[in-house]
């Protein structure tokens, strides 16, 4: 049995990878796949496999292109959510903040430096016409940080993926005033170099599995409320955000690679980018 680390955000994007370790799937194929959760997201997961904490890693596209760019010794070796990720910008519903023309100049709760909380605030300020070099942040770790940062009054602002936060929206916590969507497919699968070197054989059966599970996914009856109930979700905003995602099978193109370079290096996120052939793993 080969065991193969995998982590990942505890979000509905990732549901048919539990779906496939429940079913057997991958160990059917003498896999023994190891899923962790990391609630902090993009930032913590760029650390985790650069230190070869991971093998694995389901993780946002700019968040581990910029990581990549700073030398991680990480390949993308598969597109895995096609579509754009919607960031919902939340305030404190306890907040005077009412408009998003009021957040210009604010500060920004995020995750982690280099996390997509933190890219994003400035893709979005960039789309607001904010000057990016007025941005401030405080480092929040997760949702619940963001949650107490902002009741307390230490950050103004934060965004994260609209639907993971909606119930703290239904509760009257947070207040969203507007969505910022990624220019780009939101979730890649990476690899650390060492892994691909050691166990490419072993990836392509990792993605043949789950390319399997993912082709079939919304067809499986009732899923609408199978992620409802598993991630604490209404009905109706699960059914519509199962309408925007498409996941994908394929390897992510290079114009996209290039595009996201493009915006690191406009917004001086990055000193050195990587050519597509650099970050790109052919798994064939």
């Amino acid at each position: 049995m080969k065991t193969i680390r995998i982590i990942g955000v505890p979000e509905h994007f990732n549901l048919p990878w539990h779906l496939a370790i429940e079913e057997g799937a991958f160990r059917d194929r003498g896999i023994d796949l190891q899923w962790t959760d990391i609630p902090e997201g993009t930032g913590r997961m760029c650390q985790m496999l650069e230190k070869q904490e991971t093998d694995l890693a389901i993780i946002l596209t700019e968040g581990i292109l910029k990581s990549i760019a700073e030398g991680n010794a990480v390949k993308l070796v598969q597109e895995y959510i096609a579509s754009p990720l919607l960031w919902g910008i939340h305030v404190s519903s306890e907040s005077d903040f009412k408009a998003l023309e009021q957040l210009k100049n604010k500060k920004a709760a995020i995750s982690r430096f280099g996390s997509g909380s933190h890219l994003m605030a400035y893709v979005n300020a960039r789309n607001q016409g904010w000057n990016t070099d007025a941005l401030s942040f405080e480092v929040v770790n997760n949702l619940d940080g963001a949650v107490k940062a902002l009741s307390e009054g230490k950050a103004d602002y934060f965004m994260w993926e609209r639907f993971t936060t909606k119930p703290i929206v239904d509760k009257g916590v947070f207040r969203r005033l507007g969505d910022c969507p990624t220019p780009w497919p939101c979730f890649v699968i990476a690899a650390t170099d060492q892994f691909i070197e050691n166990s490419s054989s072993t990836l392509r059966h990792v993605l043949e599995i789950i390319n399997l599970y993912t082709r079939e996914f919304k067809s499986i009856p009732s899923i609408d409320r199978t992620l409802a109930n598993r991630y604490g979700q209404q009905l109706e905003d699960i059914q519509l955000w199962l309408s925007k995602t498409r996941w994908s099978q394929q390897q992510i193109s290079a114009a996209t690679i290039n595009e996201v370079y493009d915006m690191l290096t406009l917004l001086d996120l990055v000193e050195q980018r990587k050519s597509a052939k650099e970050v790109l793993f052919n798994v064939d």
